[in-house]
């Protein structure tokens, strides 16, 4: 059994140090590492595969070395953090660009992009309506990744650069992204931390709302900058922005404590959102102004064209399309969400587990269990499974062994239900076998280096949960007593960015936040649940999250793998900054507002 060792070196603070070497050295190879090409130019960051690689290894020497993690169980806990990558995550991922790529080959998707256009052709208002409440909807049925591939190959689609794309769907991809994958991380905190469901999804609901409304500011004032806009600029669409995230935040507050649609608060809000401005903008409200990018003013420019394009004359608004062919190029898309929906409901889940329930398995591999179901085969890791114990008081005393087991729900797992969408929209658009041919090598093609990336960087995540450097590094925020609610948001932040997923900071983090709050004496709704929307700012600077925005928005395969470290960089302070907001609303909600706590109900 290995007990894990919370201070391995006798002092705290260089126990902490040690602890994040791991992570310290991905971000130094990723953003800060200079090296000269040949031709003597200077870069930062060097390419992803192998950053992750060297954190890898420094992650191997620290759990081995200094916390004494056994190198076998540090092996299997690295081994089972890539294989529940791969179908938790990579398989949603690789299925979605499959999708998109379908969309492209068939020429539907270019129907699709003047859909969006004639919404608005202002460029800043398609940022909102793609990467914030198109994005929601995806986050909503899907998560893991899924918004920013799918909004971030649309927006490049639409002529946004593959940089300026991923950067504004990483922004994007916060507030909602605590009920993604239809709640699964309000689901996982209540399981981990012994709360109610609902009361937790309430408390998220009374603190995001508020992000929700400043998103899309955010993104516009963002997206502007990139394009050497102006603050004027960026404000004088404030109508539409308004509308867009105070429409969405309305439905959010509501809808996070309902109990039937609390679950799908993602998806209501981002199809309300998308309602609402639409026809804000088609029948209220238009910028007098057409925001365009900086290469169509230049274009205009040379052809001696005023850059400052009127919209008020709405002949050129005309539309090519008829609605049924319209509505055949969607085709894809509601296929994909409705996939992600019925995937997402629990009775369908144990239906497809049970599926050949009556087909058993019983064997060993490399010598340890492998059995159940056909259509639930487990393997319990070796030399890990219920051989690794947390101790106080990152856990209670006598806590149970962790469980380490790989549940191979191949039916069941969000990707293919994906895949599946993928399939039947393949088939509904009556793709040719050359087609579907080009659309695999191309998604095949495009997504090799993030596979490689995003299989080492969730080994890694496993391999710090196992060894507890994960809880050496959030026992460090455990010291700020009445700030601690400030300090809960980034402990789910770091969780964040450690797993790359919500749901796992959630599973890491909750039972500390509960028992962090209870020796505070402060609410453990409120804490437990700043965990979660805490998090949600670290999605945007999780490395997986940027391989696959990187996979998304990026062709050239070598443009690919060195993205990594710039859009790290661009995005950095205002995740630290998302973060700090989280963190003032829960300061003030433990404090100042209490009122806006929900009650549990009764047991």
């Amino acid at each position: 059994m290995y007990q894990q060792i919370y201070n391995p070196l006798g002092n705290a603070f260089l126990s902490t140090i040690v602890a994040a070497i791991p992570i310290l050295t991905l971000l130094y190879f990723i953003a800060l590492h200079r090296y000269k090409d040949a031709q003597g130019n200077t870069h930062m960051g060097i390419s992803a595969p192998w950053a992750a690689f060297f954190g890898v290894i420094a992650a191997f020497l620290v759990v081995c070395l200094v916390f004494r993690m056994p190198v076998i169980s540090a092996v299997s806990a690295f081994a089972l953090g890539t294989l529940s990558g791969f179908l938790g995550i990579i398989w949603i991922v690789l299925s979605a660009m499959f999708l998109y790529t379908m969309s492209v080959v068939s020429g539907k998707f270019e129907i699709v992009k003047e859909s969006i256009v004639h919404i608005s052709f202002d460029r800043r208002l398609q940022c909102v309506l793609i990467a914030f409440s198109f994005g929601a909807i995806i986050e909503g049925t899907s998560g893991f990744g899924t918004p920013v591939a799918i909004a971030g190959a649309v927006m490049v689609g639409l002529g946004f650069r593959p940089f300026q794309s991923a950067v504004l769907n990483l922004l994007a991809n916060t507030a909602p992204v605590a009920w993604g994958a239809i709640g699964t991380p309000i689901v996982t905190l209540a399981a981990v931390s012994g709360l109610d469901q609902l009361t937790l999804s309430s408390m998220a609901g009374h603190q995001l709302p508020f992000v929700s409304v400043l998103v899309p500011f955010w993104l516009v004032a963002t997206f502007v900058k990139m394009e050497g806009g102006s603050w004027k600029e960026a404000f004088e669409v404030w109508p539409a922005t308004l509308c867009a995230g105070l429409s969405f935040a309305l439905m959010q507050w509501f809808a996070s404590s309902n109990p039937s649609l609390h679950l799908m608060t993602d998806v209501v809000s981002g199809v309300f959102s998308v309602i609402c401005t639409a026809l804000f903008l088609r029948f209220v409200w238009h910028p007098k102004t057409r925001f365009l990018l900086k290469s169509e003013r230049a274009a205009l420019a040379q052809a001696g064209k005023s850059t400052a394009t009127s919209t008020t004359d709405r002949s050129e608004w005309k539309y090519p399309y008829t609605v049924g062919e319209t509505v055949y190029a969607w085709m894809p898309w509601l296929i994909l969400i409705a996939c992600c929906a019925l995937w997402g409901v629990p009775e369908f889940k144990a239906f497809l587990n049970n599926l050949f329930a009556s087909s058993k398995i019983s064997t060993t591999l490399l010598g340890s269990p492998f059995g159940g179901t056909m259509s639930l085969p487990v393997w319990d890791m070796p030399s890990l499974n219920n051989l690794v114990q947390r101790m106080p008081p990152v856990a209670p005393i006598n806590a149970k062994p962790e469980a380490a087991k790989f549940a191979i729900n191949y039916l069941s797992a969000a990707g293919t239900g994906v895949f599946v969408a993928a399939i039947l929209s393949g088939l509904v658009l009556k793709l040719s076998a050359t087609q579907w041919k080009d659309a695999f090598m191309q998604t095949m093609h495009r997504m090799k280096i993030p596979v490689l990336v995003i299989g080492q960087v969730l080994g890694l995540g496993f391999l710090t949960r196992y060894s507890g450097t994960d809880a050496v590094l959030g026992l460090a925020f455990t010291g700020a007593g009445p700030l601690y609610p400030f300090f809960a948001a980034y402990l789910g932040w770091l969780g964040v960015f450690l797993t790359g997923s919500d749901t796992a900071s959630n599973a890491l983090f909750g039972s500390l936040q509960r028992i962090t709050a209870q020796q505070l004496h402060l609410n453990e709704i409120l804490v437990v649940a700043t965990n979660s929307t805490g998090g949600v700012m670290g999605k945007m600077i999780d490395a997986q999250s940027i391989m696959v925005a990187c996979a998304a928005c990026y062709d050239d395969p070598k443009e690919r793998s060195f993205a990594l470290g710039p859009i790290f960089r661009t995005v950095f302070w205002h995740s630290i900054a998302g973060a700090a907001v989280i963190g003032v609303i829960a300061m003030l909600q433990a404090y100042v507002f209490p009122g806006m706590i929900p009650i549990p109900p009764l047991k």
